[in-house]
Order: C-alpha cells, then sequence, then structure tokens
C-alpha cells in the first residue's frame, strides 16, 4: 500500500500552475474579508468604520507597491508567467477587474449602511454642502476665511505655467476656470487639501441633540472662488493620484546606502501615476485633462461615488462622545510567569517565559533592553530593529546603553518599507550616542527579531536572548498578536552571537545549535520539516502540521504541502492575509485546510508545528512561507523547547482552530466562507486569549478587564 502511494504521488505534477492562486488576487481576497467586517453588524458601529478606513489604507499601499511593480514589468515587457500561470498583462487586467468591483463595495457599504446608521446615532455627516443650513453656512464660511484660506496655495496651468507637481496620496480639488466674461475659454486649476488641517470640522450645536460635520474638500469646494478673483469657477471636483513608490536601489553601486534611500524617498513624489480618483460626476473636460498630464489609461480611473479617501474614517473613529459604539480596549495583563518576580534576569535564569501580545505586556521585553543599559554587570547589548515606534523607549535605552559605555550593537534596517526615513533618524541618533550601527546587509532586508544582552555573572558570562515573531514596536505590541521567546539556554546563546557576529561581518557558522536562519538555512529547514511528516504518514505515524503566518505564496513549500497531503498529511493553515495554495484538489490538498482569522487585533505570529511521529516541535519565527523571506531576507526560526511553553503555544493553535466566530474558512471553489456555527460553540479566539490573560493575572482586588460588544440597531440591507 505504502509503495503505490508513493507511486501515485510521484506521478502527480505538484507545480501545476491550476494549483496555484495568484498572489495579488488572493491579497485581494483578503482586503475583501476586511470589508466584510465593515459590513458584518455585529461588530460595533465604530469598529466597522475603522475597518474600512483599513480596507482604504491597505489599498493605496497595494497599488504603491504591488500594481507599480507589474506596471514595470509590463514597461520592460518582462512576460515571464507567475506560479498561476497569469502574466503581468493578464494579472493587471485581472486586479482591476477585481478593484474595481472592491471599491463600489466599499462605497455601497459607507453610503447605504454606515452613513445612515451614523445618523441614527446622532452624528450626521454632510455630504454636500449646497445642503448647510443658512447657520451652518455662515459658519463654514467665517471657518473657511479665518483657518483655511491663509493656507491654501492655488495654482492654475497656462502657456507660462506648466503643470504643477501633485504629490502622492494628497487629496486636491481641481477646477476650470474662465477669466469674467470669457466663458467659453477655460483653463485648469489645482489647489491641495492641506493635510495640515482637521478634514472633519464639526458644526456648531443646533440644539437637536444630533453632531453633525462636515469634510474639509466640501468646505473649500463651497468658498473655492475666493480663491481665482477675477475669474467665474465653471466646476470643481476632489481628485486624488497615486503614485509608484516601489524603491529601486542598486545597493552594489551605491556608495553610502543612507545617502542613496534618502534620495530614493524624494522620488517617491515623481513616480508614475497608477490611480487616479475622481468623484463620480466629474466634468469631462476638468477628467480630459488630468487624465492627459497623469498619462492614466481608463481602467487605472476610479470615479468614486463619495469622499475620497476612505483613511478619514480613522480620525472620525477618535471623534470624542461615541465609545459606547466601540470595542472597550483591551489592557495588556502582566505576564504570568513574572508576576511577583523583582529581577527580571532572575526570573529568565529560572526558566523561558513566553511572552504572548497583545494580550500580554510587551513592558518585560522594554524592560529586558532598559535594566540592561543600567546594569553594571551587563557588558554588552546586540539588536536588530525593523520597524520601531515614534518615541521608542527601547531606541532611548540603547542610546543609554551606550552612553554607559556598554558595547551596543544595532542593525537598523533602513529599507523597512515607508519606514525609511523613521529609520534613518533612529540610525543617526544611535550612531551619535556611540552605538555601532549596522546598516542592514547588501541585497537583503533584516527582518528577523533578536535581541542580545551579555552579562557578567558569579559563575561566568550569561547570555540572554529575546527571539520574537513581531517588531520591537511598543504601538503595534497593543495591535498586532505577536510571541517571543525570553531564554538564557546555553545553546541558544551561542547561536545568538553567531547572528550577530554574521550581520556584522563575515561570519557564517557551520552548522547551529537550534537556530534557522533565512536566506541560507532556512527554506532547507522547512522543506525538510514538512517531507519529514509526508515520510511518517507513508510509515502509519501520526503526521499533521500546523502553521500559523501571515501570506503563503512559495511555490517550492506548497509543492511540498501538496506532496506531504498526497502521502495523508493532515495539514491545517491559519494564513491571515494572502494564500496561493488551493484546498479540495483531488489527490492533491484533499487533508488541507486554510482558515483566515480577521479580528480587533492584526494576526502577526508566525507559529509551526509538526507531529512528528509523536514527539511533536514547535517552532517560532519572523518569517512567511514566501520567497522573499526565505530568500531575500534575514529570518530566524527559533524552536520552542521548554515543556510548559510547549503546551502554552500548542493551546494558541488549538484555539485558533476552534474559532468559529471570526474564522473564514477557503473552500475548493477558492472562496473564503465563514465557519458554519450550527450545532458548534460561539467561540472567537482573540476573545478568548483576553479572558484568559485577565484570568491569568487576576487577583481578588482588581476588577476584571473584557471587551464589550454592543450591538448597533439595524439599517437598510446592503446589496
Amino acid at each position: 500500500m505504502a509503495e503505490q502511494t508513493k507511486k501515485e504521488t510521484t506521478e502527480i505534477n505538484y507545480l501545476n500552475p491550476a494549483y496555484y492562486t495568484n498572489r495579488e488576487l488572493s491579497w485581494l481576497d483578503f482586503n475583501i474579508r476586511i470589508l466584510e467586517e465593515a459590513r458584518d453588524r455585529e461588530n460595533p458601529l465604530f469598529e466597522r468604520l475603522k475597518f474600512l478606513s483599513i480596507t482604504a489604507s491597505n489599498l493605496d499601499e497595494f497599488f504603491m507597491i504591488r500594481v507599480a511593480s507589474l506596471k514595470d514589468m509590463v514597461h520592460a515587457k518582462y512576460n515571464k508567467a507567475d506560479i498561476a500561470g497569469m502574466t503581468p498583462t493578464e494579472q493587471l487586467a485581472a486586479i482591476s477587474e477585481k478593484t474595481h468591483k472592491l471599491v463600489a463595495s466599499q462605497y455601497s457599504t459607507y453610503n447605504r449602511s454606515l452613513l445612515p446608521a451614523l445618523k441614527s446615532h446622532q452624528l450626521e455627516l454632510i455630504t454636500e454642502h449646497e445642503d448647510l443650513t443658512e447657520e451652518q453656512a455662515a459658519f463654514v464660511d467665517s471657518y473657511f476665511e479665518e483657518n483655511v484660506y491663509p493656507v491654501l496655495t492655488p495654482m492654475a496651468m497656462d502657456s507660462s505655467r506648466p503643470f504643477p507637481l501633485v504629490r502622492n496620496k494628497t487629496l486636491n480639488i481641481g477646477a476650470l476656470i474662465s477669466k469674467k466674461g470669457e466663458k467659453k475659454k477655460t483653463q485648469f486649476a489645482t489647489v491641495q487639501v492641506p493635510s495640515v488641517l482637521p478634514r472633519i470640522i464639526e458644526l456648531p450645536s443646533t440644539g437637536d441633540g444630533i453632531r453633525r460635520a462636515i469634510l474639509l474638500e466640501e468646505m473649500i469646494e463651497r468658498n473655492i472662488g475666493k480663491l481665482f478673483l477675477n475669474y467665474d469657477v465653471v466646476c470643481a471636483h476632489p481628485y486624488r493620484i497615486m503614485r509608484n513608490a516601489d524603491l529601486t536601489i542598486d545597493e552594489d553601486e551605491a556608495e553610502d546606502l543612507l545617502r542613496e534611500i534618502q534620495k530614493q524617498l524624494k522620488q517617491r513624489q515623481w513616480g508614475e501615476v497608477i490611480r487616479l480618483e475622481i468623484q463620480d460626476g466629474m466634468h469631462e473636460k476638468l477628467l480630459k485633462t488630468l487624465k492627459k498630464e497623469f498619462a492614466v489609461h481608463d481602467d487605472d480611473i476610479f470615479r468614486i461615488n463619495g469622499p475620497l479617501d476612505f483613511t478619514f474614517l480613522m480620525k472620525l473613529y477618535g471623534i470624542d462622545g461615541f465609545e459606547e459604539y466601540k470595542i472597550k480596549p483591551f489592557t495588556p495583563q502582566p505576564v504570568p510567569a513574572l508576576i511577583g518576580e523583582t529581577d527580571l534576569f532572575e526570573a529568565i535564569r529560572k526558566h523561558d517565559i513566553l511572552l504572548h501580545h497583545p494580550y500580554m505586556t510587551f513592558d518585560p521585553v522594554v524592560e529586558f533592553v532598559t535594566k540592561a543599559a543600567s546594569d553594571p554587570q551587563v557588558l554588552a547589548i546586540k539588536q536588530t530593529l525593523y520597524r520601531v515606534s515614534g518615541h521608542s523607549p527601547i531606541v532611548a535605552a540603547l542610546a543609554r546603553a551606550a552612553e554607559n559605555g556598554k558595547q551596543v550593537s544595532v542593525l537598523v534596517e533602513l529599507k523597512a518599507r515607508f519606514d525609511e526615513e523613521n529609520n534613518i533618524l533612529w540610525a543617526k541618533m544611535l550612531e551619535k550616542a556611540g552605538c555601532h550601527v549596522i546598516y542592514g546587509l547588501v541585497g537583503l532586508k533584516t527582518h528577523s527579531k533578536i535581541t542580545l544582552v551579555v552579562r557578567r555573572e558569579e559563575d561566568g558570562i550569561r547570555r540572554y536572548v529575546h527571539l520574537g515573531t513581531g517588531n520591537y514596536n511598543d504601538s503595534t505590541a497593543r495591535l498586532y498578536t505577536d510571541c517571543g521567546i525570553l531564554t538564557c539556554e546555553e545553546a541558544i546563546g551561542e547561536d545568538a552571537t553567531a547572528v550577530f557576529n554574521m550581520l556584522s561581518g563575515y561570519s557564517e557558522p557551520k552548522s547551529w545549535n537550534h537556530l534557522a536562519i533565512a536566506p541560507i538555512w532556512l527554506r532547507r529547514r522547512f522543506l525538510y520539516l514538512i517531507r519529514r511528516e509526508a515520510e511518517h504518514a507513508r510509515n502509519g505515524e501520526e503526521a499533521h502540521i500546523i502553521a500559523k503566518m501571515n501570506s503563503l505564496c512559495d511555490q517550492e513549500i506548497i509543492a511540498a504541502l501538496y506532496e506531504a497531503s498526497s502521502a495523508g498529511v493532515k495539514i491545517d493553515l491559519i494564513i491571515r492575509g494572502i494564500c496561493c495554495l488551493k484546498t479540495g484538489i483531488p489527490s492533491v490538498s484533499e487533508n488541507i485546510s486554510v482558515r483566515s482569522i480577521v479580528g480587533t487585533f492584526l494576526e502577526h505570529a508566525r507559529i509551526f508545528s509538526f507531529a512528528n511521529g509523536g514527539n511533536e516541535e514547535l517552532y517560532m519565527g519572523s518569517a512567511d512561507w514566501m520567497p522573499r523571506n526565505l530568500d531575500k531576507r534575514v529570518e530566524i526560526l527559533f524552536p520552542v523547547n521548554d515543556p510548559e511553553l510547549k503546551k502554552q503555544v500548542r493551546h494558541i493553535l488549538d484555539v485558533q482552530l476552534s474559532d468559529t466566530m471570526k474564522a473564514r474558512e477557503l473552500g475548493s471553489d477558492n472562496v473564503y466562507e465563514h465557519i458554519d456555527r450550527r450545532g458548534k460553540q460561539l467561540i472567537c479566539a482573540q476573545d478568548t486569549f483576553c479572558r484568559e490573560a485577565v484570568e491569568a493575572a487576576y487577583r481578588p482586588s482588581d476588577p476584571i478587564q473584557t471587551r464589550v460588544f454592543v450591538p448597533e440597531e439595524p439599517v437598510e440591507e446592503e446589496n
């Protein structure tokens, strides 16, 4: 029987493009799942606004990077098909069709569901300035004169003035104007809606209990004639462009990487226009001008039935007075293993410590660095930084450690997309404080999350290590779900030292104790672990893979999963975003399930379980199963060795696999559907972890904190 199974699996072409989903279309499916949260009436009203805002910001980045990259391929006449068999041209066509439908659904949700719901909850957004009452109009005009008019810079285009630079992602109002008495002869003018002013302006109360607000662009559009004296404004409409923002840096030719990235950041404002958003009903002559000057095709034009750039909804979310329509913020709880401990290093010496954010506080990670900075026994601190917060206590502690005379080495990844400027500032500050700063590696991004503290103790030198799945960012640690381990295990300490020697010099260890590092060793390790499960299945032994990550699109990994499934391995995948694997393919992926969880927190942890014939191995790390993570980044996979920690990590996976409220499963038709709840217990994994964190840290004198869901009143059904 085993020989027959082996023969059958070898005859299957696991690289068949029909077995794969295009990466970009899968990402759009993920954004649709977020949009479904905005449409879900079980979510509190203001949470729905937040989800809609997230879909808009996600789409912006998708166009600036992924769509821009495909357009570059088309310009370069690069016609190679992807793993799903689609050429760049075919991908762009499919993306355009799907994105237009997505945008239409965004605005249907906003106009037909969210706006009426807001009004029913005593908050009205005035969407047309013509709808203002006489008193409101007087306030708007006065506010414009005093606060807005002095900031605006109208720019016209004529024979002596070329078309002005319109910056990436800015909101603008385009107008056709004509001299008084010369209505037939028009010229183009534009004004940028200033981002330094609030986009949402609340109007004075009318005493009826309803709070009303108007958007800044409506206020400008109403008063735009005041910007062009002696001219008539024929029409005025908002528009917005998206430019290619993908940095192209030849690191081999760049003598100074920092200076080269600073130069490239400026070029983002001049990149090719890849998307034009216009207000639906824009004057055709005005549209013709924009289309010509931005050189955009019809497929790249989005006619918007509502306000452009939904990211303003995040500001609306923050408005005071509507807390009952939001999820009560969760306060990260103390780490159970550290309750009652007064010395962090002593606690780590007792046993490894698991951190599960945001359910457990990120404070121990900050304390790990801040304590080391002032501890006279600490000799050296080494850390990788990918994305940090605006006022990072960790960066401040590293600088203080250097000033205290400790050896501080920090790898600051300058190429962390859209954080380049922030990281350049931190790098310069750390250098000034006396830290040895490494600016990443040529051709690679350093995405690993590792901190090493070298300490002199009575029995000799001891190395303490933090390894994590998420960034050293105290702000996002309250929003992203991540895991980490604090350990002083000697073998991991040796590996950590080898990692930093490799990053700072040219030392490549021939072998590792416990860690697996990309881009050299990690792919090989994952493939070995997957194929080992397949061998266990063929031998009739326990074989099961559970893998939780953000994205899965590596063809070699997927092919190995298909082969393992064919061999009888049960495979459960928990993938938040992109998944290029298909389920339910006869003889290929019938043993594979895929689920995506979209909830209040962004699922970011990477956790991997391999049954290994009954001797389960658990790993966590910084890498998704994507070519860029396995081949083009420095990533770390680390084992969970402590028996108690293994139980805790496996519990995380089990709870997520039992989620029936926020999970969606990928069907054989390549469509994600909510879990069928009939006859099943209602379980929300994120709520479960919140409750468990509170219970683990609960003391009788403390009030129990939990998140509260407040249902909103029903509104008109959407189509």
